[in-house]
């Protein structure tokens, strides 16, 4: 990269500005070495480095689009994924329906599905530090934050019927308990993991602010392990797939996204 005072000549910002830029980029691994006394260093492709035995964890607003669109490069995607609110999922999910937009994707067929907390689960987290009477206005809007990422979700992926004739399939089940982790799996051949690391922060809530326990899902380190690069890998890609199946054809039950 330039140095920080080629930066700010040549976008017209302060030397602050741009090292606070920096600094984000930092914190989302896509530079490093970011200093006052050096300039800051690209990191790898996220794309090239996610998976295999010497694979860093990323935040999931890096990892998670370009696997995801590399799933889609198949003829018949197949995504099944854990998690709260199906908030990553959703931005994740735009990049490859801009390439087949553009004509650089065509699957035949797509199945996603889905396992999320139920609307009667009393979640543990988000959770107020303090006030418990505030505990009904955040389960009132992590179930809306859930029922409308998932309406989104479900919407931009069966426009493809319509769009460029794809079989798709979106199916949700409800989960009975609140998910401390989050996993996707692509294609069956790839296992993407990270922790619901839950932290204490002020939100707003009801146009109040409120001190919460919770965790900033899309900033959560995933872990990559592929099927056939390791014999640990694997296994857990193996073992993560019965994971899901179980959940999904055992306690899982039938889930509507409506208020």
């Amino acid at each position: 990269m330039p140095t920080q005072a080629k930066l700010a000549v040549e976008f017209g910002v302060e030397r602050g500005t741009v090292r606070q830029a920096l600094r984000i980029l930092q914190s989302e691994c896509l530079l490093t070495n970011v200093s006052k006394g050096s300039p800051a260093t690209v990191v790898p492709d996220p794309r090239q480095t996610l998976t295999g035995p010497a694979a860093p964890p990323l935040p999931t607003t890096v990892a998670l689009a370009p696997r995801v669109t590399a799933a889609f490069d198949a003829s018949h995607a197949r995504i099944d994924a854990l998690c709260l609110t199906a908030v990553s999922l959703t931005m994740a999910i735009g990049e490859p329906l801009r390439q087949i937009h553009a004509g650089r994707l065509k699957p035949a067929k797509v199945d996603v599905r889905v396992l999320l907390p139920g609307r009667d689960v009393e979640l543990a987290f988000p959770a107020p530090v303090d006030e418990v009477s505030a505990t009904g206005r955040l389960h009132r809007r992590r179930l809306a934050q859930r029922n409308a990422q998932g309406q989104v979700l479900r919407h931009n992926l069966l426009a493809l019927r319509a769009t460029h004739g794809i079989d798709v399939r979106v199916t949700f089940r409800a989960l009975p308990f609140t998910p401390p982790v989050k996993l996707y799996l692509l294609n069956d051949t790839e296992a993407l993991f990270a922790y619901y690391t839950i932290a204490r922060r002020e939100q707003e809530v009801d146009h109040e602010p409120l001190e919460v326990y919770d965790t900033e899902g899309t900033q959560s380190m995933l872990f990559a392990f592929g099927q056939g690069t390791d014999p640990r890998e694997t296994t857990f890609v193996e073992q993560s797939r019965l994971w899901f199946n179980a959940l999904w054809q055992t306690i899982g039950s039938e889930l509507t996204l409506t208020d």
